[in-house]
């Protein structure tokens, strides 16, 4: 029998989920920048600054990003770790992870790249100080196994760090609901020629766990001093928590 999940407001099939996600990310891949400073009004460089910040990369740590996007969180790390450290960009999109990879390479940054599911990283265990997720996590199919992957490539005493969309402000939830499903879509179909996917990013967003819910994940995924910060009014959240 299929299992069937969420796929924004859709009910679909496990196997139909990871096929329209990535359609999804295709779409966006080459505008993917471009819409989320238009989307955020630039915030999320803010967001992945306090992110950085949080992670506290020293020289030789090895750093795994996961759904690492366009590269913007590897770039920080790579920096941070040095010639000594090794900093991996990953993604399970092509699209993403090779825009990611090229702007890398355009900035003289060069780190290994992979093209993996989160749900199966094909690293050993205990190997990396750090491992983050940056507006990925609420993508996946079984967060719960994604989660217990991270917690398992960590070394003890590494950190978790995960920057998603949340749970807002109560008093702000109205207007932000009628950017999210309004002028979301607009922009994204004046700007990447896509509004669909822009609706599913919205869509998404209220079907990922809030703030309490994904700290409770983290904890059962065995995370221990697990806390989180939030951003924005709770536009955004960043969790972190140890592997002990």
């Amino acid at each position: 029998m299929t299992n069937s999940t969420h796929f924004g407001y859709q009910t679909v099939a496990e196997e139909e989920k990871v096929h329209k996600v990535a359609e999804v990310f295709h779409s966006v891949a080459a505008k993917y920048d471009v819409m989320n400073d238009v989307m955020s009004a630039g915030l999320h460089r803010v967001w992945k600054a306090f992110t950085i910040a949080q992670a506290g990369i020293r020289p030789g740590f090895k750093v795994l990003d996961i759904a690492g996007g366009t590269g913007d969180l590897a770039k920080a790390f790579a920096k941070k770790a040095g010639s000594t450290g090794e900093v991996w960009l990953t993604d399970i999109n092509e699209s993403m992870l090779r825009v990611g990879r090229d702007r890398l390479l355009n900035n003289g940054v060069i780190v290994p790249t992979s093209l993996c599911d989160a749900e199966k990283l094909p690293f050993p265990d205990n190997y990396f100080d750090r491992v983050s997720v940056a507006f990925g996590l609420r993508n996946m199919t079984h967060k719960d196994a994604a989660l217990a992957e991270m917690r398992r490539v960590l070394k003890p005493g590494g950190k978790l760090l995960v920057l998603e969309f949340s749970k807002v402000w109560e008093p702000l939830k109205k207007p932000y609901d009628v950017y999210s499903f309004s002028v979301l879509p607009w922009l994204g179909q004046r700007i990447a020629g896509d509004a669909d996917s822009y609706r599913y990013l919205a869509e998404s967003i209220r079907m990922h766990p809030d703030q309490e819910t994904l700290k409770k994940m983290m904890q059962d995924a065995g995370l221990a001093r697990v806390e989180y910060f939030n951003l924005t009014a709770g536009v955004a959240a960043l969790h972190t928590g140890i592997k002990l």
